[in-house]
């Protein structure tokens, strides 16, 4: 308990790299959301993890959906599979927090929020970037007009994290991570521009295959017109140096955040602006746990404090766009999204 609120309990299902972050940003503690207990089909695996972190540990998800002590689960599955425990979740009446991509396609996507939103529970996504302050500071100036008419966005998101994975690894297969680091970090940044430029109408993609083993290959670059007019670029590399920047470019002025690693690392973010008749300014950022205050808010969702701050809208268009990523990189077309 803190200050009178209550603590959502949640489990950790999949407790790979990604859901082995999660168990150790929650044993940090939170006033808000506590780690119950976690699920992986493979024990072998994940039993010393669990017992250095004292996480009761389990190979069979249905035992945490049975267990009333469990209000919420995390996932960190590989994609194809984040529908069909969202679905199970929300069945089971608890509230579910998602890595992303929240699904693979659109009608997934559809199908993930609509059982959400029917059995009353909370659909959280793992973009935790829009809590970045630099992030919140760029969406904040555009609401406020500060940019003027809104031109052009670009966002380039780059590691080599990859170096070490082989080409039989799901984060590298056609399957599971289509359209390269689109799945990994592509998607971080085009719910960054949907959050701040409102819906995308078309997507031109490229990937390239250079020096992973990845079937998925090991970089994308994309081009993507706005409905409003405004245009974007997003490029990802699996195979090189860590690289950050987000940038969006007004009538009025422009704003640039380039980050110093990256953020699951920490460091500082550089957040520079530059307005008309002006000369550019440079004020730093330092590091937040951004993971924490993301699954803090989606806590505060679930208990009913505060609204979730993605809409679904929001969430099923990043998947639109995922998906038109990977059909315009798969035929060498732009992809026109539903509805434009």
């Amino acid at each position: 308990m803190n200050g009178g609120e209550t603590m959502v309990d949640a489990a950790v299902v999949g407790l790979g790299w990604w859901g082995r972050q999660m168990v150790r940003c929650l044993r940090k503690g939170s006033g808000k959301i506590a780690l119950a207990r976690a699920v992986d089909t493979d024990p072998d695996a994940a039993r010393r993890f669990a017992g250095q972190h004292g996480v009761t540990l389990s190979t069979n998800v249905q035992d945490v959906l049975d267990d009333p002590a469990v209000d919420a689960l995390i996932l960190g599955l590989p994609h194809s599979l984040h529908e069909e425990y969202i679905l199970r979740a929300a069945a089971a009446g608890k509230h579910v927090f998602c890595e992303k991509p929240l699904c693979l396609t659109r009608a997934s996507a559809e199908r993930a929020v609509a059982a959400c939103n029917r059995a009353g529970v909370v659909l959280g996504i793992g973009h935790e970037r829009r809590f970045e302050g630099p992030m919140a500071e760029i969406k904040r100036m555009i609401d406020a007009g500060e940019l003027g008419t809104l031109m052009h966005a670009e966002a380039d998101f780059s590691h080599d994290k990859f170096d070490a994975l082989t080409a039989d690894n799901w984060r590298g297969s056609t399957e599971e991570a289509p359209a390269a680091g689109m799945t990994g970090m592509g998607v971080h940044l085009t719910d960054g521009f949907i959050n701040m430029l409102g819906p995308v109408a078309e997507v031109y993609a490229v990937t390239a295959k250079r020096v992973l083993p990845l079937p998925t290959g090991d970089l994308v670059s994309v081009l993507l017109t706005f409905e409003s007019g405004a245009t974007g670029f997003v490029s990802a590399v699996s195979a090189t140096p860590f690289y950050g920047r987000y940038a969006v470019f007004g009538a009025d002025a422009w704003v640039e955040a380039r980050d110093d690693e990256h953020p699951e690392a920490g460091g500082v973010t550089h957040l520079t602006v530059c307005r008309k008749g002006g000369k550019p300014e440079t004020r730093d950022h330092e590091p937040q746990d951004t993971v924490l205050a993301n699954l803090e808010a989606f806590a505060d969702a679930a208990e009913g404090r505060a609204d979730y701050p993605f809409t679904d809208a929001q969430k099923i268009a990043n998947v639109a766009v995922l998906e038109a990523v990977t059909e315009s990189a798969r035929t060498g077309r732009p992809v026109r999204l539903a509805g434009n």
